[in-house]
């Protein structure tokens, strides 16, 4: 009996050793992987990821215009970062030049947005490219013409009814696809630099949710447009978040594509179901940006693909 004792209690013991070396491998196992998502979390971007006029506006410089209910903000919240793990760079009118250069606003300076950057990074998303295509001064100079368009198709036919596609394709070559082709290249380079900056970081890069919906004519009273400039516009957006596609899978990075479901939350949609906001919002936002609901919802999608990737 004393023999069978002894056997029995060698046997228990053993299980229990394994037992507790399964169970601290697995928690070893989920805690590097939820830790690898918990940061420090660098967010790199302009206006659409700064969230300009959303409150409660917060951050310095204050010409940057970051909201702390902006993607990266409620992204740090959802995944429960503690203080000092998280650092929102986006900026108000950046372009890729601003992530290695400091920015300059009405209101501050901005430092180089990899600046905050370094070998302790875990996580970082990137919002960037609309300004360095020029996709911003486009759509106003688009909106002018476009009012002036239907002034002048009041009173007689008007032979272009894409006035501002006119303005920007001559002989054949549309200036904005040169410009998408040196955004190719320039987006290259920075990945590089993100990689070698933050050698152990998962990078995200946030394509632009959809401002005007697939198909139809648009909306006249959101965006008062000629209509060929409507799908001007449009292809203009789809073939930017197809570079940021592109050179995401070229770099080994993770696309997240907020297009797809931000097509039934267009600016033309109704007041309380769009994500980006007309030409005079109705809610505490910038003309053509997101919104509050907007950016919850691009936090959903980036929360889903780290997910789907992890």
């Amino acid at each position: 009996m004393t023999h069978l004792r002894v056997v029995l209690t060698g046997i228990l013991l053993s299980v229990i050793v394994l037992t507790v070396a399964v169970v601290e491998t697995r928690q070893v196992s989920d805690t590097a992987g939820a830790g690898d998502l918990k940061g420090p979390y660098v967010a790199l971007g302009d206006s659409y990821t700064s969230g300009p006029r959303i409150p409660a506006q917060s951050g310095k410089p204050a010409g940057c215009d970051r909201s702390d209910h902006n993607y990266p903000a409620l992204l740090a919240a959802q995944l429960k970062l503690e203080p000092g793990m998280f650092r929102d760079m986006s900026c108000s009118g950046a372009t890729t030049a601003d992530f290695t250069s400091p920015q300059s606003t009405d209101d501050g300076r901005n430092p180089a947005q990899l600046s905050a950057l370094s070998r302790r990074t875990r996580l970082v998303t990137v919002g960037i490219g609309g300004n360095d295509v020029g996709f911003s001064s486009m759509l106003t100079r688009c909106l002018t013409m476009g009012a002036a368009y239907r002034l002048i198709t009041r009173n007689k036919d008007v032979p272009v009814d894409a006035p501002c596609r006119e303005r920007y394709v001559k002989d054949g070559t549309d200036s904005t696809q040169q410009r998408m082709t040196a955004l190719r290249t320039v987006l290259s380079d920075l990945m590089r630099e993100i990689r070698r900056r933050a050698p152990r970081a998962h990078l995200y890069i946030v394509g632009y949710p959809a401002i005007l919906p697939p198909g139809g004519t648009g909306c006249r009273r959101a965006l008062p447009l000629a209509p060929g400039d409507i799908a001007y516009l449009r292809e203009t957006e789809d073939q930017l978040n197809k570079v940021l596609r592109q050179q995401a899978q070229t770099a080994g990075a993770t696309y997240v594509d907020t297009e797809t479901e931000s097509r039934e939350h267009s600016v033309c949609s109704a007041q309380d179901t769009r994500w980006i906001e007309p030409l005079i919002p109705s809610s505490p936002a910038a003309p053509v940006h997101p919104n509050a609901r907007g950016q919850r919802a691009v936090t959903q999608i980036i929360l889903r693909t780290m997910r789907a990737t992890q």
